[in-house]
């Protein structure tokens, strides 16, 4: 396979520079098409890696919000972007609780990666259930919802905007000689009106928007319930979040393209204003230590640490703290959740109610 950096060098000098979403975009389809990111051998670790509490307690919370919704049947059981099948495999378990749930479900994967697709595949084959995948959520069948998504919308592409003397300007990826660099276009974006100040950065999601105003009216249409946990803000904010991981260790998002994995921080307030402008109800925002707590992850640890050896019990301990601490740099508090469901759901497990004004 050709090295993406070669395509991309010859698409800039054919057509001239691409948008940071464009680039975001051709790099992420080529990073997640040829390899499994995930893991101490990977570029990055999610909360379903470090402890099956994460996904058994999601497990746990769809069932309650299923059931206090008069248990639809049949019902879909989605996932944004499953990883391995980790998550999902963690929260199946939770589900031998109540069989009449297992029973209603029909799980769908949304995932485009054929390397992650055999992943899930092998860890969800006895799972019991019947398992479909599909490349976009709206390939997904009508019919009450009960979505996932864990660190799904940090890695879709953005737009960026900077701010100067002639208002917001675009940025995108160009070449000097033979290196990708940043630019900008020389006009402005109108519709932004004007920056604060110069230098200010300004990043739309407009593909995670577009995502959210699909999955809420399903919700509103269908009923249903979406939660959604990643790293990120409550905006409006100004700020460059665009990172690259590999390795573990942060690298220029330039230097090798397609072979790192890019993402950037998730403006949950965007994601809440498109949800009610699909019709649903929004719950949160939380941290993602405060939701874990609240839905008893501490009483789940004492639990698998009284079947545990001292060994394990301290990867117990170790696993629950590093899920839910506090911190500018804690999952706990750097991860948030929140959640969409169909307006006639007045409170979901875990989260406070969110007020339109917000």
């Amino acid at each position: 396979m050709k090295p993406l950096r070669d395509t991309l060098r010859e698409t800039i000098a054919l057509e001239g520079p691409i948008t940071v979403e464009r680039y975001m975009s051709l790099c992420l389809r080529h990073y997640y098409a040829t390899r499994d990111p995930l893991g101490s051998a990977g570029d990055f670790t999610t909360a379903p890696e470090i402890s099956q509490m994460f996904g058994e307690l999601i497990g746990l919370w769809m069932m309650e919000v299923w059931n206090g919704m008069g248990r639809p049947a049949p019902c879909r059981l989605v996932e944004l972007g499953p990883g391995r099948g980790t998550l999902m495999a963690d929260l199946m378990r939770a589900t031998r609780l109540l069989p009449d749930f297992k029973g209603a479900a029909t799980v769908h994967l949304v995932e485009t990666s054929p390397a992650l697709r055999q992943k899930q595949q092998a860890a969800l084959a006895s799972s019991g259930f019947s398992l479909q995948w599909h490349d976009y959520i709206g390939e997904v069948p009508p019919g009450p919802t009960f979505l996932v998504a864990n660190e799904f919308f940090d890695a879709l592409p953005v737009r960026q905007f900077v701010g100067t003397e002639r208002g917001w300007c675009e940025r995108l990826v160009g070449l000097e000689g033979e290196h990708l660099i940043f630019g900008l276009r020389p006009e402005p974006e109108p519709a932004l009106g004007n920056p604060l100040k110069p230098g200010d950065v300004l990043e739309w999601p407009g593909a995670s928007i577009d995502v959210v105003d699909e999955v809420a009216r399903r919700v509103a249409r269908d009923t249903g319930a979406a939660l959604i946990l990643d790293y990120g803000y409550w905006g409006p904010a100004f700020g460059d979040t665009l990172q690259a991981l590999k390795g573990h260790r942060p690298v220029d998002p330039l230097v090798e393209p397609g072979e790192a994995d890019l993402t950037t921080h998730v403006d949950f307030h965007r994601l809440a204003q498109a949800a009610a402008s699909g019709n649903a109800r929004v719950h949160g925002l939380s941290t993602q230590g405060a939701f874990l707590q609240a839905l008893g992850i501490e009483t789940r640890a004492s639990a698998l640490k009284a079947r545990a050896t001292p060994a394990q019990a301290a990867d117990i301990d170790r696993a629950l703290e590093r899920l839910t601490e506090c911190g500018p740099t804690g999952m706990g508090d750097l991860f948030k959740v929140l959640a969409v469901t169909h307006e006639r759901i007045d409170a979901v497990p875990g989260l406070p109610a969110l007020s339109p004004s917000s």
